[in-house]
Order: structure tokens, then C-alpha cells, then sequence
């Protein structure tokens, strides 16, 4: 098997959009756009697909969703001279070509994107020409079915919080996770605000349910000292990127608190990125995205490092690459669940993009283990909906 053509579309959506209200989630930008509605600057309503054909008809599917145009062009210029005439099965040996050929300007951000969305695509391919599915060439099936968790409550008028929350308990989900809406700027009267969504979310669930909670790297490390001993009393699971991903020294100094668990890696690359997470005794739980941070090629090793921590692996975002890696690791004992709702931040995009994904049932979903390769397809139809860059 041999690739013949690599294939890059970033598809820009064009229908509706939901109005991002403010104080809808913290972020780094509330330390620096003195604006109300700073997520604005983190929503992203475009997708790169990746398709990667070879000479025996099959086709390899992968995605980015950070920077798509950008790393359309570092995949067209760089990468995709690499993979023409490869054999997908060298599959650790093509990552190798794409990370030290972008070494210069790559190691992290979006070389990495670029490249995991190529390794995925050749992952998918392996799948479909083993005729398995990708989680059995990762060594197989640890659980019956996976646990997710639903991972939409952002900050919003309280009825409606509690709304939310109500109705992701009575589908079944036994854990959920809140964004937090207030930062630095914001003061003691911030936190109350914050403190307040909790305590609601609490009411509505109670303490047999999991609650995560997620401050989008929009928290300074005094900050977010001040808030871990008011969180204590609610049990958190974790909260999620406290600080700014280059202040691994900041999330080790949290860590060290034991108040609440701390969660990072979303913004985190690579194998060496993870070690220093996990040797400086940072985190608590991990959770790199399989389409940021190399690939399956790098997923799989990195949760072989965290095992050896013992730090659980819960990989950010749903979606089939993250599934299949979670499905193949005891290590990672739950996954994210995107809701499909109106497109907003642009997380619900691939609803949209491809079909395939699963839909949890009580709160679980589950793999097939006789659908070849990832198990998704892009919806050509649906892409009429969008403005399509080729």
C-alpha cells in the first residue's frame, strides 16, 4: 500500500451562529482585552479535513481544528512531499520525518496540529487495511464501554444552569463539567459569582454525580489560589487549566495545595511536553487532545509514560481519536462528551463535519468492534453548509 495523493480541505461554516455572552468562560484574554465578550477570541468555526489516498483505493481520514489555514499550509509545504509513495505502515517512521523536518520552527502549536492530523488519517488508513478497528491495533478493548462525561455547562443565568445540569443527570451522565465565567479582573466579587455556579450545579446533581470544573487557562496563579480553598467543600473531580500551559511550575505549586485535583495538557505537545508535566508533579490528570498532540503515534506514548505515574489520561474533546485511544488504555478511566447543540464555540462543528460519531446511552458510549479504522466519514452533504478552501 502505497499513498498517492494527500488531500486538505478547511471547511468555514456559514450557517447560524449563537452569540457568545460575556463572562460565558474565562480565558487568557481576560487579563489583557478589557472586553466583555473575550471568548470570542477562542471560538473557531472552521475545521481541516485530511483524506489520504493510496493505490489500493482506501482512504485515510484525519482533522485539526486549531488554526486550520495555517496548518493547511505547513501540511501542504512541508509534510505532504514527505508522505507521497510512503507506505502508511511506516507509520512511526513518517512521524518521525514530519517532526524533525519541522523541527526548527515546529516542536509545539501548529507543526504539531498538522502532524496529528496526518497521523490520525494514517492510523485510519491501518485500521481499514487490517480491517480492524484502531483501538484493537492499540491493544484492544479494556472496557465494556467508555464513562463520559457531558461537557457543555458554561457560565449562563442560573435557571438555565440548572436546567442544563438537570437534564444531563436525567440522560444518565454520572459526571459533567462547568466553565467558570470570572477571573483576576473580576475580584471577590468574581469568585462569589463563581462559587455560585457550583453551588447550583451541586444542588441540582449532589454528590453522587462527578462535577469537573474549568477555568480555560484564564486564571493567575495567585488567583487561583485564593479559589482552591473555596472549592474544597464541593468535591471537584479536578479543575481543568488553571493557569496559562507554559506555567508548569504554577500547576505543580496548586497541585501541592491537595484541595482540588488539577487537570492540564489540552495546550500541551508531545512526549516531552508530558514529561515534564508528570516529573515535576504537576497534574493530576492529563488530557491531551490525540489532534494536537502528535497523533495516535504520540497519544499512545504518552499514556504509556502516565501509567507509569499513575496520572489518569482523559483526553480533551470527544470525538472517534480520542475514543479509540481511551477504549485501548486502562489508564484513562473516563472521556469528554460534546453535546450537539447549536453551533457556538465551534466544539459542536464536527457534528456537522462527519458521521460516525457515537451517541452515549446513560451516560456510556461504545466502539464497534467490526468497523474498520476510525469509523468516521465526512458528511458531503452536510459540507454544503459550509464555505469550502481547497
Amino acid at each position: 500500500m502505497k499513498i498517492t495523493e494527500v488531500r486538505t480541505r478547511v471547511v468555514q461554516w456559514e450557517g447560524a451562529t449563537v452569540p457568545l455572552p460575556p463572562h460565558f468562560c474565562t480565558n487568557p484574554m481576560d487579563l489583557v482585552a478589557f472586553r466583555e465578550a473575550s471568548m470570542g477570541n477562542f471560538a473557531f468555526h472552521n475545521w481541516l479535513l485530511v483524506e489520504i489516498f493510496t493505490d489500493n483505493g482506501l482512504v485515510g481520514i484525519g482533522n485539526a481544528a486549531l488554526a486550520p489555514m495555517v496548518t493547511k499550509q505547513l501540511l501542504d509545504i512541508y509534510l505532504k512531499p514527505l508522505l507521497l509513495g510512503a507506505d502508511p505502515w511506516d507509520v512511526e517512521y513518517l512521524w518521525q520525518q514530519m517532526y524533525r523536518r519541522t523541527l526548527a520552527f515546529g516542536r509545539k502549536g501548529v507543526a504539531l496540529t498538522a502532524i496529528s492530523a496526518v497521523d490520525i488519517a494514517l492510523w485510519d488508513l491501518l485500521g481499514k487495511d487490517a480491517k480492524q478497528p484502531v483501538f484493537r491495533l492499540l491493544g484492544g478493548r479494556t472496557k465494556d464501554r467508555i464513562p463520559v462525561y457531558a461537557s457543555r455547562l458554561y457560565a449562563m443565568p442560573i435557571p438555565e444552569l440548572r436546567a442544563e445540569a438537570q437534564k444531563y443527570k436525567d440522560e444518565g451522565y454520572q459526571a459533567m463539567k462547568l466553565r467558570f465565567g470570572w477571573g483576576p479582573l473580576d475580584g471577590a466579587a468574581g469568585m462569589q459569582k463563581n462559587l455560585e455556579l457550583v453551588r447550583n450545579v451541586r444542588e441540582v446533581i449532589g454528590y453522587d454525580v462527578d462535577l469537573m470544573t474549568d477555568a480555560y487557562m484564564g486564571w493567575s496563579l495567585d488567583y487561583a489560589k485564593r479559589m482552591l480553598p473555596l472549592l474544597e467543600p464541593f468535591h471537584l473531580r479536578w479543575l481543568e487549566e488553571p493557569v496559562i500551559p507554559d506555567d508548569t511550575r504554577g500547576y505543580a505549586k496548586l497541585k501541592e495545595y491537595g484541595c482540588v485535583p488539577i487537570a492540564g495538557g489540552e495546550h500541551e505537545f508531545t512526549i516531552f511536553g508530558f514529561r515534564e508535566l508528570l516529573e515535576t508533579n504537576a497534574v493530576d490528570y492529563i488530557q491531551f487532545d490525540t489532534n494536537r498532540v502528535g497523533g495516535i503515534s504520540q497519544a499512545r506514548k504518552i499514556s504509556a509514560l502516565a501509567e507509569s505515574f499513575q496520572i489518569p489520561v482523559v483526553p480533551h474533546a470527544g470525538q472517534m481519536h480520542n475514543y479509540h485511544v481511551v477504549m485501548a488504555n486502562l489508564n484513562s478511566p473516563i472521556a469528554e462528551f460534546f453535546p450537539k447543540v447549536d453551533v457556538e464555540v465551534g466544539n459542536e462543528l464536527f457534528w456537522y463535519i462527519f458521521d460516525g460519531e457515537p451517541t452515549p446511552q446513560n451516560g456510556f458510549i461504545n466502539l464497534d468492534d467490526t468497523t474498520p479504522g476510525l469509523g468516521l466519514t465526512v458528511n458531503e452533504e452536510s459540507l454544503k453548509r459550509f464555505r469550502i478552501m481547497e
